[in-house]
């Protein structure tokens, strides 16, 4: 027989199980293709998200890069209500390392991994693509091409692939992703070439970054709002990589986006 201070530990340690401890967000993989790099990681909160964010990565769209990139981001906007869409795509290089991709390939699988919502039971009022650098060149060619897709934040993205093949940012990666110079003859995966969008977009873009300078961002708003389409550019310092460090004002920047959208 226990003892009474025995006895009132076991009692306590009951009541504690008792208790619903909290449950870390389960995340699914879903695969939409054959390829090793086609698939998506989907996030949702506890109770009813606030919408979707379809996170996308960049890295130029090397296969160097790939979507442990949004993971950080992801898991925070799951701690503040939305459901995230994580996702993989293939990306240029060697097919056995990530690669095999470029124009029309990577364009198909970001389509395709934002069809992976359909069918799932979430309310896609509001599906916000999300993307950085290379993904914010992905974000913003699938609020032209996909119609499922309600808002637009391009952090430090790649909006004006002429411009950017020109300065040859990432080393020539835009004509490695095309497969020739850009021009004019690539509208369809060229976002620059693609206003007026029909959904709103914010550049979220730092005024130091030696990357992707900030002109891809303001050069595109200015076009965007000249051609009638709801654009707004957000300055931010401190680099390339700030607007995805969780940790960062320039990450709090975004989230305000978002909160004023959902």
């Amino acid at each position: 027989m226990l003892g009474l201070p025995a006895l009132g530990a076991a009692l306590a340690l009951s009541a504690c199980a008792d208790e619903e401890e909290p449950v870390a967000p389960r995340t699914e993989t879903i695969r939409y293709g054959d390829d090793p790099s086609q698939f998506v990681e989907l996030t949702l909160p506890d109770g009813v998200p606030r919408g979707v964010v379809v996170v996308i990565h960049g890295g130029f769209w090397k296969a160097g890069y790939d979507l442990s990139l949004g993971r950080p981001l992801a898991a925070d906007l799951v701690e503040k209500g939305w459901a995230a869409l994580n996702i993989e795509y293939r990306r240029v290089g060697p097919a056995a390392s990530g690669g095999g991709g470029g124009v029309p390939s990577t364009l198909d699988d970001v389509r395709a991994a934002v069809a992976t919502l359909e069918g799932r039971g979430l309310d896609l009022i509001r599906v916000v693509t999300l993307g950085h650098s290379a993904g914010g060149h992905l974000a913003a060619w699938a609020g032209h091409a996909i119609d499922a897709v309600t808002h637009v934040i391009s952090q430090a993205g790649v909006l004006d692939l002429v411009a950017a093949d020109r300065d040859r940012l990432g080393g020539g990666a835009v004509a490695a992703l095309l497969g020739h110079p850009a021009g004019p003859a690539d509208a369809e995966a060229d976002p620059r070439q693609q206003l007026p969008l029909d959904v709103p977009v914010w550049c979220v873009h730092a005024t130091d970054d030696d990357t992707v300078p900030v002109s891809q961002s303001r050069e595109y708003v200015a076009a965007a709002t000249a051609a009638g389409a709801q654009a707004e550019l957000v300055e931010v310092t401190g680099g390339h990589f700030v607007v995805i460090d969780t940790a960062h004002d320039a990450w709090r920047r975004t989230v305000a986006i978002l909160d004023g959208i959902g």
